[in-house]
């Protein structure tokens, strides 16, 4: 055997980089439309360790009433399967006890008694700033959970921070091949997890209240 390849068959391999690691790390929608991930057969849906600082200040969003936040009935429509709906009901109290108080549409407590589901939740896609995808086993099991994963690309099909896929208990390949393109929030703790969703809709809605044209 020749010497050059013996030796690059015992030389170690690197180790991997911790930092490279994305499950559990945050994960944040950017402020503009997502860019494709690259044609790979391999290719997997990404996360985000490295974001814009983010202003905590609540101020651009609570008090002028022409702000372009209250355009909209809701800050955000929660997608869900009903097996989920524990998780979802924690997700909300904590999005609407925030100072920012949240706007939260969750289908089984706002919907209007004796109304059309379809109806009500197209009319609640329509009227929420942002959309919190919930992508767990269920949902993936759920046909109704992939009606609204396509009712709510279809209002913002660039992709420009409205749509927020969370997931959850599923590995990565199971991903929706629909979000690929569409960075994510991995929840491995649910406190973590909580706050990354609650940043990445306080981030939509500083832009969409700083620049609301952009977001037409």
């Amino acid at each position: 055997m020749a010497g050059w390849f013996k030796a690059l068959l015992q030389k170690p391999r690197k180790s991997p980089d911790p930092s490279s690691h994305v499950d559990g790390a945050p994960a944040y929608l950017p402020s503009s439309p997502s860019p494709p991930l690259q044609r790979s057969s391999g290719s997997l849906p990404r996360s985000l360790t490295n974001s814009p600082k983010l202003v905590t200040s609540t101020s651009w969003i609570a008090s002028r009433p022409d702000s372009a936040r209250w355009s909209k009935l809701y800050d955000v429509c929660i997608c869900h399967s009903e097996g989920d709906l524990e998780f979802v009901e924690q997700l909300v109290a904590y999005l609407e006890s925030q100072p920012e108080h949240f706007r939260c549409f969750l289908q089984l407590r706002d919907s209007a008694p004796g109304s059309a589901v379809v109806t009500e939740l197209c009319n609640a896609v329509q009227n929420s700033h942002c959309w919190v995808l919930l992508i767990t086993p269920n949902f993936l099991k759920d046909p109704w959970c992939c009606y609204q994963m396509h009712h709510a690309l279809t209002e913002a099909p660039m992709a420009n921070g409205r749509t927020i896929p969370v997931l959850k208990d599923i590995d990565r390949r199971d991903y929706p091949r629909e979000l690929r393109c569409i960075y994510y929030i991995s929840v491995v703790l649910q406190e973590n997890g909580f706050r990354q969703i609650k940043e990445t809709v306080m981030r939509y809605l500083q832009d969409l209240c700083q620049n609301p044209r952009s977001r037409d």
